[in-house]
């Protein structure tokens, strides 16, 4: 799963890699928890924007989003088949800017271990993601977001089994154009990272509290036991 994540460049060059106009401020952010804003990029009338939306997605057809457990990921494995994923799936995808992301390894008598996950060369990553917006008999709208997970590849399998679905940049206009691309091609996308693209250090137990947003939760730590 993709349970905490990081963005940490800064606005205007987040806007140039992810191609919309308006470059809107946001914080560095390094420990980004699910029902918090989260930034995402989607296609709107064919124009890219960016957007400030919850983590964890709330179908359109809930009732109640106060009763109704937040998704906060979603399974790339059957994905076209899940009532609250089907229609975003085929229109409303979106992006997630990130930084990196945590992994917590589990193995021996001690609690699990933080580890970040980054690309090796520090770039901009593109989670694939869906959205949908919940509107309420009184009109109030709230538009909701989650990430998409796959199998995780064989140099992050030691940390676990699942990673985010991370869309190459040349196919980011793939995954979200839904009005030429339908969900049978979209989810074909939705493959593991290149083996060498991302690299992961262990990192220290403060990021366990969502509270805690700082720069010092990305330093490494030296590694134990298997990792990447």
């Amino acid at each position: 799963m993709c349970g905490r994540y990081i963005l940490t460049a800064a606005p205007e060059a987040v806007a140039k890699a992810f191609g919309y106009r308006d470059a809107a401020w946001f914080p560095p952010r390094h420990n980004i928890a699910p029902s918090q804003p989260i930034g995402i990029v989607r296609h709107v009338r064919r124009t890219r924007e960016f957007a400030l939306v919850r983590w964890g997605l709330i179908p359109g057809w809930a009732k109640d989003p106060r009763r109704f457990t937040l998704l906060v990921n979603a399974r790339a494995e059957g994905l076209a088949g899940k009532a609250a994923f089907r229609g975003p799936l085929q229109y409303r995808r979106c992006l997630v800017p990130a930084t990196g992301y945590y992994q917590w390894q589990r193995g021996g008598a001690g609690p699990p271990e933080p580890w970040l996950v980054r690309r090796r060369d520090g770039g901009l990553i593109g989670f694939a993601g869906l959205w949908e917006a919940w509107m309420g008999s009184d009109g109030s709208e709230i538009d909701t977001a989650c990430i998409i997970t796959t199998r995780a590849n064989s140099t992050l399998a030691p940390l676990g089994d699942r990673m985010p679905a991370i869309i190459p940049l040349e196919r980011w206009g793939d995954w979200l154009d839904s009005d030429h691309n339908a969900a049978a091609a979209a989810v074909t996308l939705l493959r593991p990272a290149e083996e060498a693209a991302l690299a992961a250090f262990r990192v220290g137990m403060a990021v366990n509290s969502a509270g805690n947003d700082d720069p010092s939760l990305v330093a490494p730590l030296p590694a134990a036991g298997p990792g990447c």
